[in-house]
């Protein structure tokens, strides 16, 4: 009989969801989580023989390097998000252990959220929202302020994956002329390819939604945000250091950005006091635009058939590293 598979399943997701998922597979699976949420309690469950890991997303046990050095059966991980920047993609390369993302499963939410925060910063709904409660009326304040219809904005999509694309779609067919930029262009999209220099200067609002990467880390920063036109919105649904914190609020106080919707920071949380958090012209979210009901349906689905296709001797999908996607035990 063939010992069953380990699956060391990672917080935030609920143990009693992770049984649930798995609980098809029987007797197939031995399914376990680490006995406290630190690093060394990662180590101690990866040298305990777990072959299947589903990751943290949220980063705060994160499979560095010294952790896939702890894991000597380590044979696959599968991120229950998109990012993998919370974990060593090079250090599991490495050892050909093959990494998955759910690519996909939050593209249309996300999209959705970048949609809906560029309506909010062009109708300056959040600062009307804010006076009103307050107890004031500002209607000729809110005038004055000249918000925008959304159709008649230029689109600026930095990075054209599942996101970006969906994204595009969302906004051209709001009326926007939307452009796009990314590193391998695409023949087939809707959108007008343009340099990201010139995407930048010719876009009432900046959509980022690309990954974070060594090639992208600080690519949106001082020198580029000071190419777009006075005014501009930006919307950032990728990551915090693509266009630093630092980099936006000064391009926000010089008036160059006349508004800015962030999900995502260079540090999270958010530290308490920081200037973002009280800037009139910021609209903040937790690190949420993916977390409608139907992508944490569509994720959790994705995280359910990957790790059984491993279990049962199928192909993997949405491997980020180029590793055979036939997982192998060890």
């Amino acid at each position: 009989m063939t010992d069953p598979w380990r699956i060391l399943s990672l917080p935030p997701l609920g143990e009693d969801l992770v049984r649930g998922l798995f609980a098809p597979l029987g007797d197939a699976v031995d399914v376990t989580f680490p006995q406290s949420r630190s690093q060394d309690g990662l180590h101690s469950a990866l040298a305990d023989g777990a072959e299947v890991v589903i990751g943290d997303f949220t980063g705060e046990m994160v499979l560095d390097a010294a952790a896939v050095a702890a894991g000597p059966r380590l044979a696959f991980v599968q991120m229950p998000s998109v990012g993998t920047d919370s974990i060593d993609v090079a250090a599991l390369t490495s050892r050909d252990v093959p990494v998955a993302n759910t690519a996909g499963a939050n593209a249309r939410g996300v999209a959705e959220w970048a949609v809906g925060a560029a309506f909010a910063l062009c109708r300056h709904l959040v600062w009307g929202d804010r006076r009103v409660r307050a107890g004031e009326w500002p209607q000729m304040e809110l005038a004055a302020r000249q918000p925008r219809e959304l159709h008649a904005q230029r689109v600026g999509i930095v990075g054209f994956g599942a996101i970006g694309s969906e994204a595009a779609r969302l906004f051209a067919a709001l009326g926007c002329a939307v452009s796009y930029w990314t590193r391998r262009p695409r023949p087939e999209a809707s959108a007008t390819y343009r340099e990201l220099d010139d995407l930048l200067a010719t876009s009432d609002i900046v959509v980022l939604a690309l990954p974070l990467a060594d090639g992208t880390r600080g690519l949106i920063g001082p020198e580029r945000l000071a190419l777009l036109p006075d005014g501009a919105l930006l919307v950032n649904v990728a990551r915090g250091s693509i266009a630093p914190d630092d980099a936006v609020l000064a391009a926000l106080e010089s008036g160059r950005l006349a508004g800015a919707a962030l999900d995502v920071f260079d540090e999270e949380p958010l530290r308490a006091g920081h200037p973002l958090r009280s800037h009139e012209n910021v609209l903040l979210s937790p690190h949420a635009a993916g977390g409608s009901s139907q992508s944490q349906l569509n994720l959790v689905a994705i995280v359910r058939d990957n790790v059984t296709a491993a279990v049962l001797g199928r192909e993997v999908q949405n491997i980020v590293n180029g590793v055979n996607p036939q997982v192998r035990r060890r």
